[in-house]
């Protein structure tokens, strides 16, 4: 009896500091460190609000290179540890406040977010793509929340001009876990190269980036291996992302959530994936756990 309860006392132990006792009785480490908030529901993904309070600040263009400055939204607490970043960019002619819905509701669910104002706003995809990397290297390396990120985990989005800039970044940075572009414009067609995990938000009428000659071809360039879902909303134009838009709010947190902290209890919502009068198509590739 001496001994169990030893036992039982040293696995107690084990699991308060992070590390799990394997079937063996071997010390594992904990399967997953970058877990972060309660387990997902439907309630609490479609929610206005995720479960972490949230803060912001804005950056003034004068302070940094590379990109026009903007507003970085990040949980207020640290008790689960760092999280990963996020930088998303408006569309062609648009400012940030545009989608800035976006920023506290990924921010809640656990990501400090970055929405950026561009350069001009008349800039194109491939110089998107920079400003969002740009603004990616500012947080990380002098930002006043740059404690709070973990470097190794992080992601770009963008709503059309921007959406095509995300496909640029993700591109040029392979080292990225995630890209979501929504409604993206771009000239080229063919994103092969691509290997960071992309979920892509078209509007079935969308008639500025009709996702027959942009989502959708997108999507079919990325090579399975990648990751990749494509999710098509029913009768929506190219303007959904500008008022709150719980679907792809839905889908954009789960799939960062799954693929930049790597938290397979998302992948429920990533696979099969979204259905409803909502959706007018969904189709991934299935991530394997």
């Amino acid at each position: 009896m001496a001994v169990r309860a030893a036992r039982l006392a040293l696995a107690a132990a084990l699991v308060a500091g992070g590390v799990l006792a394997g079937p063996s009785g071997v010390a594992q480490a904990a399967e997953n460190p970058y877990e972060r908030g309660p387990a997902p529901t439907t309630a609490i993904l479609e929610a206005s609000r995720g479960p972490f309070a949230t803060s912001s600040q804005n950056v003034s263009s004068l302070s940094v290179t590379g990109f026009g400055g903007g507003v970085i939204y990040y949980p207020t607490s640290t008790s689960e540890g760092t999280f990963g970043a996020i930088a998303i960019s408006p569309g062609f002619t648009a400012a940030w406040s545009s989608i800035s819905w976006l920023g506290p509701r990924l921010a809640s669910h656990g990501f400090v977010v970055i929405g950026i104002e561009t350069n001009s706003r008349l800039d194109q995809p491939a110089s998107r793509g920079r400003q969002l990397l740009a603004a990616l290297d500012y947080l990380v390396e002098r930002s006043s929340v740059r404690t709070r990120i973990d470097s190794s985990r992080l992601a770009v989005a963008g709503h059309s001009m921007g959406g095509g800039g995300s496909l640029e970044a993700a591109s040029a940075r392979p080292s990225l876990q995630a890209a979501v572009p929504l409604a993206p414009w771009n000239t080229d067609k063919s994103w092969s190269e691509l290997r960071v995990p992309t979920l892509i938000v078209g509007g079935e009428s969308d008639t500025v980036a009709p996702v027959s000659s942009h989502s959708e071809p997108f999507y079919n360039s990325i090579p399975a291996s990648a990751e990749k879902a494509y999710l098509e909303l029913n009768g929506a134009s190219h303007f959904f992302p500008q008022t709150v838009n719980t679907p792809t709010a839905r889908q954009m947190v789960a799939w960062l959530k799954r693929f930049v902290d790597n938290d397979t209890r998302y992948e429920q919502f990533v696979c099969p994936g979204p259905s409803g009068s909502q959706i007018q198509e969904y189709r991934n590739t299935c991530p394997s756990s």
